[in-house]
């Protein structure tokens, strides 16, 4: 059965490669530069796919999500009913944990204000919180999250996490709408991790910010943004740094991407700015990912990590 990839600017002569490796009895075709009947096309493997592709493929079975996020697949209005299939994956989980881990000890330890520092050539030492003095608290609570949180426990940081729904975790679970004020003011360190719907379209605004703990060890919250760009409302967040609301920021991911080089977020105080590269998909990983799930579908077994249209992830 034939499998159509198309990843938006990503490296595609290696994804072709490493699907290939992981499923030679297969055929893959590269939307727009291998010539391909769109009749044979059974599986469709995606990141951000053009509007109206997937839903000219009369044949297609399965499509699966090559990044974190599923929300620039699920916005094409006339996107076929069938089984979408985000991406779960260690490698993925384990990147982010590395840079969640990475922002988290960023600003813990001052890093912007050592570096500021040094570059002043001033040597000054600054008073240093103990990280079970600092409460980090994770905004979504999926597996990425769930797989950071582990790590940032290690450490010896009070954890905790909100969510819509109940979850078997270890660490204080605060659950539904109702919830969220009370797991805000008891979050120094916000760590945003969900899945952009309607629902949660730009919730990392100024109120949002405004019920983040002020009483807390680092001398007021910091923010940091890892899920979708979407969930950040970017004037909010620049004014908020630049008043002191926030005492620091990191971000992954953004409105508009790349960041236009004229953005204020540029020049913004404390905030870490990074690529949208803290969990990029491996090809080798995930392209035996897919071919396991491939294997398993054809042999009438199910899916894995199937998409809730209804909920959006």
């Amino acid at each position: 059965m034939t499998a159509l990839l198309t990843t938006a600017n990503w490296n595609s002569a290696a994804w072709m490669r490493e699907l290939r490796a992981a499923a030679p009895d297969r055929k893959f075709v590269l939307h727009g530069i291998d010539d391909y009947d769109p009749a044979e096309i059974r599986y469709a493997l995606t990141w951000k796919p053009p509007e109206g592709l997937l839903p000219a493929l009369p044949n297609l079975e399965v499509i699966f999500n090559l990044g974190a996020g599923v929300d620039a697949v699920l916005s094409d209005p006339e996107l076929p009913d069938l089984p979408l299939v985000r991406l779960v994956d260690e490698n993925l989980a384990d990147r982010m944990a590395e840079w969640v881990t990475l922002q988290v000890l960023a600003h813990h330890r001052g890093t912007l204000t050592y570096l500021a520092q040094q570059h002043a050539h001033q040597w000054r030492e600054r008073d240093q919180p103990i990280a079970s003095e600092v409460r980090v608290g994770f905004l979504g609570y999926g597996v990425l999250a769930q797989h950071a949180a582990r790590v940032i426990v290690s450490l010896g940081f009070e954890v905790q996490a909100w969510s819509r729904s109940e979850k078997d975790t270890d660490v204080t679970l605060y659950v539904g709408d109702e919830a969220l004020p009370d797991f805000l003011a008891n979050t120094d360190i916000l760590v945003v991790l969900l899945p952009l719907t309607e629902a949660t379209r730009e919730i990392v605004n100024a109120d949002l910010i405004a019920g983040l703990a002020k009483d807390g060890a680092l001398g007021g919250p910091i923010l940091i943004n890892a899920g979708r760009g979407g969930l950040q409302n970017e004037a909010d967040i620049l004014a908020a740094l630049n008043s002191n609301v926030l005492k620091g920021a990191s971000l992954d991911v953004f409105q508009t991407e790349p960041l236009p080089a004229d953005s204020p977020l540029w020049t913004a105080p404390n905030l870490i700015i990074t690529p949208h590269n803290s969990a990029v998909s491996d090809p080798r990983s995930v392209s035996r990912y897919v071919a396991r799930q491939m294997q398993a579908h054809e042999a009438g077994q199910p899916l894995e990590n199937v998409v809730d249209r209804k909920r959006g992830y």
